[in-house]
């Protein structure tokens, strides 16, 4: 639909229509998402509940273009990735090698349907509730005047005449889906590659540890090499991810602290607020730290695979070989010592004790805003 989707094989026509595709998105985006809702943001200033409502979209649709950016301007080096990984797929394996790559390519599928599935679900209530007369967004009289539209935005013409509350209506329809499909794609494109690349470590581990002693210099030197394959493929996913999640971990940390401050404001000192609407915010709370957690689980098992290589390596019979041959193991010790982290910005090493201090850290964030409201 966005024209992102980096083909192994693109002729002039196709790859045309992608680029008219992704600048059709961008200008979506931009005019009738973006810009309408800092209009509406800066209108609604000084009231903090009505900014807090504004941002939860404002900050969403600002990740979406940057992944639109980033993820059409890496897209020569996806698709090499992406042939490596067909690649994977084509040559000879066990069928011991086969399960495992299947076993991680189900792990990726499985997280890419639950995300999907959520997804749906919050387009459903922001899309078809408007059509009724109802919104779970905090509704001012400054932005929604008479008629309520899915996003807090503000426009320069008066869009409650027909037709073009109509016509604005689908644009922002339009807009939610195509919005939803790029933000949870690439977030799963993430996944995709980082399984992948999870399960040839594995495989990498055991075919070391079968290393028979008649064979040792050749199968040695066919894992370098393949180990030093997979480092260039690691390689191609960071230096395409690293600025969009340091962007993902400024973007988790704010919205994480606004939708604190606001769902304790409802709790403990009584502000009105629907139940359906309060259910709504925990559900993307939850919606938006899950795919943060994703991101850090994901590295958390990839700096795992990486540890059992090196431990292969320095579990493997050594004293049974010739000092030549158990030398050579030590290059593979020095290379392995070293795991692959997925950072954010070349900073952030993005594992389950990031996410944690993380956490940590949005929660006193939230008491400061609480301590700033009351006084």
């Amino acid at each position: 639909m966005l024209g992102l989707w980096p083909q192994v094989f693109e002729n002039v026509r196709d790859r045309f229509l992608s680029d008219l595709r992704t600048i059709f998105s961008f200008f979506l985006f931009l005019f009738i998402g973006l810009i309408p809702t800092i209009h509406s943001l800066v209108r609604t200033w000084g009231d903090m509940i009505a900014i807090i409502d504004n941002l939860q979209f404002t900050l969403p649709l600002v990740m979406t273009i940057i992944k639109l950016v980033i993820i059409r301007w890496r897209k020569t080096d996806l698709t090499m990735a992406l042939k490596m990984i067909a690649d994977d797929w084509l040559k000879v394996k066990s069928e011991k090698e086969q399960r495992v790559m299947i076993k991680y390519a189900q792990k990726a599928r499985i997280i890419l349907i639950f995300a999907y599935v959520l997804m749906i679900v919050a387009l459903c209530f922001l899309i078809f509730l408007p059509c009724f007369g109802t919104s779970l967004r905090y509704v001012t009289n400054i932005t929604d005047p008479v008629k309520i539209l899915p996003l807090p935005t503000y426009y320069f013409y008066d869009k409650d005449q027909s037709p073009y509350y109509e016509l604005t209506f689908a644009g922002q329809a339009l807009l939610l889906v195509m919005a939803a499909v790029c933000y949870t794609g690439v977030d799963n494109l993430l996944g995709l590659l980082v399984f992948h690349l999870c399960g040839q470590m594995e495989n990498l581990k055991e075919r070391l540890i079968n290393m028979r002693h008649k064979t040792f210099r050749s199968r040695l030197a066919f894992i370098i090499k393949d180990h030093i394959r997979l480092i260039k493929y690691f390689d191609i996913v960071e230096n395409t991810f690293t600025m969009l999640l340091l962007g993902l971990l400024l973007y988790f940390d704010i919205l994480f602290c606004l939708y604190g401050f606001l769902i304790v404001a409802v709790l403990t000192e009584g502000r009105e607020m629907s139940m359906m609407r309060l259910i709504y915010l925990i559900s993307v709370v939850l919606n938006v730290g899950g795919h943060m957690c994703l991101y850090c689980v994901v590295g958390e098992i990839l700096v795992a695979q990486c540890e059992k290589i090196y431990h292969a390596a320095y579990d493997y019979e050594w004293y049974t070989l010739e000092p030549k041959q158990a030398k050579s193991l030590i290059l593979i010790m020095i290379r392995t010592n070293k795991p692959l982290h997925i950072t954010a910005g070349k900073m952030f090493p993005m594992t389950l004790s990031m996410f944690c201090d993380l956490v940590k850290t949005s929660g006193g964030y939230v008491s400061v805003l609480l301590a700033s409201q009351s006084s």
